[in-house]
């Protein structure tokens, strides 16, 4: 027999999820979960998104669990713009009425503080914690010890780029003009390159100035995508990294924009990130 699964759609900067609560009862078993997303994820065939975002009881010292996957039924560590939808999501349905949020991810334990007018989330900033370039920990096969603007032959072509973990792994790489990257034909070959054991998520970036850039994103696990919240992240620590890019960085996605600003300690940069998150619908469907 079918069940009938409440849901809800939701994007951030046209990075689209399907929202499912299980913070009070399983739906849906965890064997079940890769075919359910693949499924619901395709467009046209079905309501269609990048991913899904589970909604689960925490396990640890957290108000809340997050758990997404990628449209092709993959989990993924963490993901920027998926978690204001969750933040806002939790907040507006009454789950946790807090306007600073503990939520655990599998990249780990995130701050959300939500900016709140009449009962309703307007923005959500996030603090995404540090970055690693050890390319241990993207993780990568090299013998460097990291890897940043350093060169990648892929398909005949030499490739500069900047690996980066900001909780899921980025290859970021900077060029002169967006109009002259062909995205769907290096992105894939990229993500699944044999120096990437675990796949990646792949950024080309524009640097209009110190504090603005425009990037697009081959997303690990879906393709292109119209923003990425831990990509944006990944690309101003990088380029902060390199001093390509100040602090504080405006960055343009073909979805709209996110506030990024880094932080140090003790050799290490983190940032926060700040955008919006909007609710499209919600369902119920028939699985």
């Amino acid at each position: 027999m079918p069940r009938m699964i409440l849901f809800s759609k939701m994007h951030a900067l046209g990075n689209d999820y399907i929202i499912v609560d299980e913070s009070r009862a399983e739906c849906i078993s965890e064997d079940e979960k890769p075919d359910f997303v693949s499924e619901v994820c395709q467009r046209r065939f079905s309501i269609g998104a990048d991913g899904v975002i589970f909604i689960e009881p925490p396990k640890g010292e957290g108000d809340i669990r997050f758990r997404v996957f990628n449209g092709d039924g993959s989990e993924a560590e963490m993901c920027g713009n998926g978690i204001r939808c969750f933040a806002k999501f939790v907040y507006e349905n009454a789950i946790i009425r807090k306007e600073k949020l503990k939520v655990e991810t599998l990249a780990g334990l995130k701050i959300v503080d939500l900016n709140i007018d009449r009962g309703s989330v307007t923005s959500a900033r996030v603090d995404m914690g540090f970055a690693t370039f050890k390319t241990a920990e993207i993780p990568m096969k090299t013998v460097k010890d990291e890897f940043i603007e350093e060169h990648l032959e892929v398909d005949g072509q030499d490739i500069k780029l900047t690996a980066v973990n900001v909780g899921n792994p980025h290859a970021i790489i900077f060029v002169d003009d967006l109009k002259s990257v062909d995205l769907e034909g290096l992105g894939p070959l990229i993500e699944n390159h044999p120096v990437f054991p675990e796949r990646i998520n792949v950024h080309f970036v524009e640097i209009l100035n110190p504090s603005e850039v425009k990037m697009v994103t081959w997303e690990r696990g879906v393709g292109p995508t119209l923003a990425c919240g831990t990509g944006a992240t990944a690309t101003v620590i990088a380029g902060n990294r390199i001093g390509k890019l100040d602090e504080e960085v405006l960055v343009h996605l073909p979805g709209g924009e996110l506030k990024i600003q880094t932080y140090k300690m003790d050799n290490r940069i983190g940032a926060y990130m700040e955008g919006e998150a909007t609710l499209v619908f919600d369902g119920i469907l028939s699985w």
